[in-house]
């Protein structure tokens, strides 16, 4: 069995009724934490919520956010989602990043091939 490196957390679900953003965010601290590369793709419309800056509601997702962001967490939004909901670019928050579906489904693919792990939350 080969050594874990690498984590992907795959994030779909909605921000302000679901706890699985604050999963992710939790998961990718302590994975950083232990060294570990950790990234967080959100590929669905309601979770590309997750990555717009100056949300308001509950939850300070925003600062949770810049705390992966300062560890090392990428953090990596499908364009696809981002337009479904109308999300500009220039809305997001600075360090996170756009990415296409080919680039999803590459990621997807070279975790698999390479036996890392990979989170659905």
């Amino acid at each position: 069995m080969s050594k874990v490196t690498k984590v992907l957390i795959l994030l779909n679900d909605m921000v302000y009724e679901s706890t699985a953003p604050q999963h992710a965010l939790r998961f990718a601290r302590c994975y950083r934490k232990r060294g570990i590369d950790a990234t967080i793709l959100i590929w669905g419309p309601m979770g590309a919520i997750l990555t717009k800056k100056n949300k308001v509601g509950t939850q300070n997702y925003d600062e949770k956010i810049q705390e992966c962001l300062d560890l090392g967490v990428k953090i990596k939004c499908c364009e696809l989602a981002a337009s479904i909901i109308g999300m500009m670019p220039d809305e997001m928050i600075p360090g996170t990043e756009i990415i296409t579906t080919k680039e999803l489904t590459n990621t997807l693919i070279e975790y698999t091939e390479e036996g890392q792990l990979i989170m659905y939350v």
